[in-house]
């Protein structure tokens, strides 16, 4: 009996052996990979699909003018309230000039009103004694009259004089309810004609202060577009300040990556202008209310014939250690890897409403204007009440 099984040649030996060798480094390999995503990988979603984000503010002027001075540049730090650009301010100090004439003048009317009711009273009690003198006469002269004493034109004429002393009385008496109806409940500065006019005095006066526009936070500058000598109107960018310690990462994940991603999970980042030397330590603030898609200027409209799917992204807003920015500052628009420890699911999807809301964002650098036009108003109005102080000199002041 003879044995079937031929011996493999050493060529087919070898080949047999490296198949082996192969399937083992395979097996091993997959074995890797399954044990590192069943302990490591599953906890986490990356996308490199993720950029820097943050407030553009813009620099617009108040009121029209021409530019005549600029004094900010691109790539430039300034501080809110520093002036950036200068506007003519000539037709604005007129302004002003005509609006606190017009304020003085309005505050002495009323000053008259109020000193007028004096006069009118005064004026109706010497009424109330003519008419007490001219009955007086007419009584006398009329019981003279029954003697013949007195003839009866003289009566007629004390008859007259009654009557003509009874409508000066009510004359005055209707001229003092006219010039209290207008004084009445009021001082001269709460008067309705000084406030009208302390408005006008204010609007002059904040669009002179507006010729001088102002940074509204600290930043640097961007996107300037402003020229000397360019004629310019109310709204018009001029250039941008980007406050860079308030920037975020606008990271888009695919919508088939959101199950797991909660409010408040940590995120490592890395971009692309320093490498993966500095890691970047973020949290999860928030996901946006839909996908780009639906918020670009032309949305799709899937309700076609020849329809195919697309994985939509979902922006997931990640806020950054502000530390980890002063050391190392990012730019708007520049690339980032972000990475999500999905491990922790106990957050919410969705941020959770307030009874009360406080400002994001804020400014104050054009309440100042405000408060000094108020002082102006009061210095003007206490002077034309009585202090003998000049505008000229308040204005100086």
């Amino acid at each position: 009996m003879t044995n079937s099984t031929t011996p493999l040649s050493p060529v087919a030996e070898n080949r047999r052996r490296q198949m082996l060798i192969a399937s083992v480094i395979f097996i091993i390999i997959g074995a890797l990979w399954l044990s590192y995503w069943v302990l490591v990988g599953r906890h986490f979603e990356s996308t490199e699909d993720a950029y820097v984000a943050g407030n553009i503010v813009q620099v617009t002027p108040q009121t029209s003018g021409t530019v005549v001075a600029i004094y900010g540049e691109n790539t430039q730090h300034v501080k809110a309230g520093q002036t950036l650009i200068k506007l003519d301010d000539t037709d604005a100090k007129i302004a002003l000039s005509q609006a606190q004439a017009e304020l003085a003048q309005t505050v002495r009317r009323v000053r008259s009103l109020f000193t007028s009711n004096d006069a009118l009273n005064a004026q109706i009690a010497l009424q109330q004694t003519s008419l007490s003198r001219a009955k007086a006469d007419l009584t006398r002269r009329t019981g003279l009259a029954k003697t013949g004493a007195v003839s009866s034109e003289e009566l007629h004429h004390s008859e007259v004089a009654v009557k003509s002393a009874q409508s000066d009385l009510l004359a005055a008496r209707e001229a003092l309810a006219g010039n209290e109806a207008l004084t009445e409940n009021t001082t001269i500065d709460t008067h309705p004609e000084v406030l009208a006019a302390a408005a006008k005095v204010r609007t002059a006066y904040l669009n002179l202060q507006r010729t001088h526009i102002p940074s509204p936070v600290d930043g640097y500058i961007s996107k300037r577009g402003v020229q000397l000598g360019q004629r310019i109107a109310p709204g018009k960018p001029l250039m941008a300040v980007i406050p860079l310690e308030q920037v975020w990462i606008d990271a888009n994940f695919k919508e088939s990556q959101l199950h797991h991603i909660r409010i408040g999970q940590s995120v490592s980042l890395t971009a692309d202008m320093y490498g993966k030397d500095i890691e970047y330590q973020g949290v999860v603030v928030g996901l946006d209310a839909g996908t780009g898609s639906a918020f670009s200027l032309l949305p799709p409209q899937n309700a076609t014939g020849n329809w195919i799917k697309v994985v939509q992204r979902l922006p997931v807003r990640i806020s950054l250690d502000p530390i980890q920015l002063q050391d190392y500052p990012l730019r708007i628009g520049l690339s980032m890897t972000a990475e999500i420890d999905i491990s922790d699911e106990s957050g919410a999807q969705l941020t959770q409403t307030s009874d009360t809301l406080q400002a994001s964002y804020s400014t104050s650098v054009y309440e100042i204007t405000d408060h000094a036009a108020d002082t102006l108003i009061e210095k003007i109005i206490q002077t034309n009440s009585g202090n003998q102080t000049s505008v000229a000199t308040l204005v100086a002041h």
